[in-house]
């Protein structure tokens, strides 16, 4: 009864806002209103065999499923979460937005069977300055609702790459290419593997890196975003 009675006046001194649009009309359980929810830009590419997402990858990577939850576009709701969760270090974000894609994977047949996730590696020194690697909450979201392991130490990241951000899609790939380096070839192989990242563009870093994953033997892969970039 006391913690009942004593909520809204934390409310009033300690207010707990929604990452979204900052407002402060939710429960502290909360990290997004009810109104950014549902303004959230869902794809439905989860649905959907041939989606743009799979077709990215086709005659590059032999790939089960892909697809992503949202809609990235630039001066965007989601362009704001997406800052708060990489930059501003708002995990319970990713744990909340992994929840909402294993949620989503549950709705659909095409991504049945499968083994483990495994988080796209960060480059080590830029998870030690970030503190975390945004890849890895949202996987630990999503297992939280499919009941997989998470295997961060399968891949690592060997060295760190320049920006992609100006690069068109073939440099993009050379970018990448070598990055990755398998570690532990035997928690996959034989087995169905989610690989998850935050934000998709061309595809060339998670080609480089589920190409890495593909060499061990009778592996399987999927690919699962948090966003798909539009223009």
């Amino acid at each position: 009864m006391l913690k009942k009675a004593l909520h809204p006046l934390l409310h009033l001194f300690i207010p707990h806002h929604c990452a979204g649009c900052g407002s402060d009309i939710m429960s502290r359980q909360q990290v997004l209103c009810m109104h950014c929810i549902n303004r959230l830009p869902v794809t439905g590419f989860h649905r959907h065999a041939n989606n743009p997402i799979e077709k990215i990858f086709w005659g590059r990577m032999p790939v089960t499923a892909a697809a992503s939850y949202l809609y990235f576009s630039k001066d965007s709701l989601l362009q704001h979460i997406v800052h708060e969760l990489k930059y501003k270090g708002n995990k319970e974000l990713g744990l909340f937005l992994g929840l909402k894609m294993g949620e989503a994977l549950l709705q659909t047949q095409r991504f049945q069977h499968l083994d483990a996730l495994v988080p796209l590696p960060l480059f080590a020194a830029r998870q030690r300055k970030r503190g975390y690697n945004q890849a890895s909450l949202l996987c630990k979201g999503m297992a939280t609702i499919l009941s997989l392991p998470v295997l961060e130490q399968t891949i690592h990241r060997r060295t760190s790459s320049e920006t992609q951000t100006n690069k068109n899609r073939i440099n993009r790939w050379l970018n990448m290419q070598g990055k990755f380096e398998l570690q532990q070839p035997e928690a996959i192989s034989g087995k169905h593997i989610l690989l998850v990242d935050d934000v998709i563009t061309t595809g060339a870093t998670l080609e480089a890196c589920g190409q890495e994953l593909l060499t061990a033997p009778n592996t399987r892969l999927s690919i699962m975003t948090m966003a798909f970039t539009v223009k």
